[in-house]
């Protein structure tokens, strides 16, 4: 028999995790009644709730501008970008990993995602995998990642092990670590080289951080990797000009690009595209300097494919 006041060890509560303190966690005074309000109320509440996302993301400003600089230069280097997480937290950096290929004509090792569970766990809950920090460990080993790559750990409760596994495994590494969580410093503290965290507050529903907090990651990662994009010189202006054209929704925008640019007509844009090798920004270098293919390949190249530093180098004067 265990001594009086003191815990018994065999029983489950002796030796779980508290929890509850954490913000994501906590119960929304805002929705004590969220199970007797009709469906419009419902919206409206969730509304006002979500609205709290665009001042998180806006708190957030200077460690997201520090992430992007950070990884620009990794990439800009030869390093890559690995999203780690489980849940909720790793099917989103899944996610933004998978978009940049096709947005930005990245090779797809370039922006990678280690979700915990594997495959399986982006169509089915592998939710126990998370407590397993040896495996987050052992994902940055297996990748062999080095100093010069970023590793970001996302983790909407800050507490999961598989995260902070990979992380501690990533700086032994000496890679660059960002940590990506809902929760206060005070709460979960981390040893990272960027620490963002998106305090949206409890949640509608008690703990279910696949709202408020799925929600802030997302967009959180759609500016990480955006702004990281735009710093490789993958963006000219505002217009995605290494968009890879792999369909037909995809080819359409890559014509109307070179229409607008060029203010070429839409038949004369799709054979400049088609001269490019369906590459963007070639077509647009060669258009407006007179390069052929080759060597506005070369030329794109040497500067690193940056298409405003490559025109700026044959056209001095233009802007």
């Amino acid at each position: 028999m265990p001594e009086p006041n003191k815990p018994d060890p065999t029983r489950p509560s002796a030796t779980l995790t508290q929890r509850g303190h954490l913000l994501t966690e906590q119960v929304n005074p805002n929705s004590a009644n969220l199970d007797e309000l009709t469906a419009l109320e419902i919206v409206d509440l969730f509304n006002r709730e979500d609205a709290k996302v665009i001042e998180a993301i806006a708190q957030a400003r200077e460690p997201l501008a520090n992430a992007i600089e950070r990884t620009a230069a990794a990439l800009q280097a030869g390093g890559r970008l690995f999203y780690i997480g489980a849940g909720t937290s790793g099917r989103l950096g899944v996610l933004d990993a998978a978009e940049c290929p096709p947005t930005f004509c990245t090779p797809p090792e370039l922006v990678q995602a280690i979700i915990a569970g594997g495959e399986a766990a982006l169509v089915r809950s592998s939710e126990a995998k998370e407590d397993r920090a040896d495996d987050g460990a052992a994902a940055i080993a297996d990748r062999q990642i080095s100093t010069r790559d970023v590793v970001v750990g996302i983790t909407a409760g800050g507490t999961t092990p598989y995260v902070h596994g990979a992380l501690q495994a990533a700086r032994e590494r000496g890679a660059t670590t960002v940590f990506m969580t809902c929760v206060p410093q005070d709460q979960v503290p981390a040893a990272v080289d960027v620490d963002i965290r998106l305090l949206v507050g409890p949640e509608v529903l008690a703990g279910s951080t696949r709202l408020k907090a799925g929600t802030v990651t997302k967009l959180a990662l759609n500016i990480l990797s955006t702004g990281t994009m735009v710093k490789l010189g993958k963006v000219y202006g505002n217009r995605m000009v290494d968009v890879a054209v792999t369909n037909t929704k995809l080819l359409d925008r890559a014509v109307r690009i070179l229409q607008d640019l060029t203010e070429l007509s839409r038949d004369a844009a799709a054979t400049l595209l088609e001269r490019s090798q369906r590459q963007v920004k070639l077509a647009l270098l060669m258009h407006w300097t007179g390069l052929d293919e080759v060597e506005g390949d070369r030329q794109l190249k040497a500067h690193h494919g940056n298409l405003r530093q490559a025109v700026r180098a044959h056209l001095p004067s233009a802007k």
